[in-house]
């Protein structure tokens, strides 16, 4: 059977730029594809259903704030907004952002990881499995790359980069060169959890949260 498998991001284009290509390479896969903001973006939100679309897939988007100040939103609010977004079903697979981000550092990207596994954890979004992307910057010093050992690798074929690249240039319209366009990952890197504990454990490790070990049965 089809596995079904929910990817829940920031931002329109977090999906393509970070796991893409591994939407591309599983067609047979019930996609379902959450972009928390950019839903009243009249720019954005159509490039992000032309992408859906081109990946065969079904999305829905949020109003979360992701204006320039990037003021810290409250957890409450975010997981509100993905148990409104998300279908109260089972998923073989969640894929989300890492506690850390995918470089340095964006606000957005790490709340929603928060949020992902804290539901996760406390038995309010049902999944088999979790990934995060896995990806680091070396602290600005360089473009995102995959983290090598991470739990999951898919390096992609050139035709299925090819079709990412399309989509991140020709879909939302970032100009080669830009950031997005050479950031777009030739291999695509994930850290696959099989519970909500390992998860959760992850996140008092990176997340910085200054959790203890009481918190975790």
């Amino acid at each position: 059977m089809a596995k079904k498998v929910a990817v829940i991001v920031a931002h329109p284009d977090d999906e393509t730029l970070w796991s893409g290509g591994t939407i591309l390479m599983h067609p047979s896969y019930n996609w379902l594809i959450i972009s928390l903001s950019r839903k009243k973006d009249q720019d954005r939100a159509p490039k992000f259903y032309k992408a859906v679309e081109l990946f065969q897939a079904k999305g829905i988007m949020g109003t979360m704030d992701d204006g320039p100040e990037q003021f810290p939103l409250e957890e409450a609010t975010i997981e509100k907004m993905i148990l409104e977004l998300l279908p109260k079903d089972y998923f073989d697979v969640l894929i989300t952002h890492d506690p850390q981000g995918e470089y340095t550092r964006h606000r957005r990207h790490e709340e929603v990881s928060r949020a992902v596994i804290k539901l996760w954890y406390y038995g309010k979004i049902h999944a088999g499995e979790l990934w995060t992307f896995a990806y680091e910057d070396g602290n600005k010093r360089y473009f995102p790359k995959p983290v090598e050992d991470s739990s999951i690798l898919n390096r992609l074929h050139h035709n299925i980069w090819k079709q990412k690249y399309d989509i991140i240039t020709k879909v939302y319209g970032f100009p080669p060169g830009g950031f997005e366009a050479e950031t777009t990952p030739k291999s695509e890197a994930f850290r696959k959890f099989r519970n909500p504990v390992e998860a959760y454990r992850w996140l008092i490790k990176k997340g910085n949260l200054g959790l203890t070990k009481q918190y975790i049965n």
